[in-house]
């Protein structure tokens, strides 16, 4: 008999997604070199993510602060394009801690300690936090909060007013929705090949999670600061209650945020796909 012929070589151009398995050793791979690296460069990526996201959260109040706009369309409008944040943290490269729940698959795998992923978690939401509070000085300097006379730094205190608002309780389960959709959105951007695949495969799981009116809390870093600061510059109109935006306040919804948000990253999507598709060894 003769030989079967050899398979042929792999296309040089694959216009295929990664399959849901890929995706997963992929994100075991780079969970390994996540929680590995140097307290420097881990650090300063944190604090571009944080400025990415922030930047994100920017360009949505321009769209909440239009009073022409219905409910849904501010939601959805708003959700599309606050996916900027991601979009920069995923393609040009930055660590941002909602995302890096994720590397709960490499630890499952016994690829890293425990250790490593909670001094990766810390370093992490220590430079979200560094860059997002750098970005509010940025914009309070830049003024732009009075921008469209001023209705951008009522959108902002509005906003903020909303997240402080809730119970403990409802605002951990916010943040468990809304980091499911963000690391199902990190999934998804894995699976492409390319840019456009990238941005297409968040961007929807994003806008979701913002129109859903879910908790992010590297978000809430950039809001809740960026509103006190305008409490305590003075800069409140007529009518808004400026009592309600207090650092207890700002503490009262990132703690359960956080939380939240660890439970859904970690568990309900990176320990669920981890499950489902982690290799077994015979």
């Amino acid at each position: 008999m003769t030989d079967p012929a050899p398979a042929p070589p792999p296309p040089i151009f694959n216009l295929n997604a990664y399959s849901p398995a890929e995706i997963q050793e992929a994100i075991e791979k780079v969970g390994v070199k996540k929680a590995t690296m140097a307290f420097l460069p881990s650090f300063m990526l944190a604090v571009v993510a944080g400025g990415s996201i922030g930047l994100g959260a920017l360009y949505y109040t321009v769209v909440a602060c239009d009073p022409d706009l219905s409910f849904a369309t501010i939601r959805v409008v708003g959700g599309l394009v606050f996916s900027l944040g991601l979009a920069i943290v995923l393609i040009g490269g930055a660590e941002l801690f909602t995302g890096n729940n994720l590397i709960v698959m490499a630890w499952a795998s016994g690829k890293i300690s425990t250790t490593e992923v909670l001094r990766n978690w810390l370093i992490v939401y220590c430079g979200n936090l560094a860059g997002s509070l750098g970005l509010v000085i940025l914009v309070l300097l830049s003024h732009h909060p009075d921008f469209n006379d001023g209705r951008i730094g009522l959108s902002i205190l509005n906003t903020a007013a909303a997240k402080i608002s809730p119970d403990m309780v409802t605002l951990f389960f916010k943040g468990i929705l809304c980091n499911v959709l963000v690391c199902l959105g990190v999934w998804l951007a894995y699976a492409g090949r390319s840019v456009t695949d990238k941005i297409v495969g968040l961007i929807l799981p994003i806008s979701a999670f913002v129109a859903a009116g879910f908790e992010h809390c590297i978000a809430n870093m950039y809001f809740l600061p960026l509103a006190w600061l305008l409490t305590e510059t003075g800069k409140v109109p007529a009518g808004f209650d400026a009592s309600v935006i207090t650092i207890p306040g700002i503490i009262h919804n990132l703690v359960p945020v956080t939380l939240g948000n660890i439970v859904g990253g970690a568990g309900l999507v990176g320990f669920v796909y981890w499950t489902i598709y982690r290799k077994v060894v015979g």
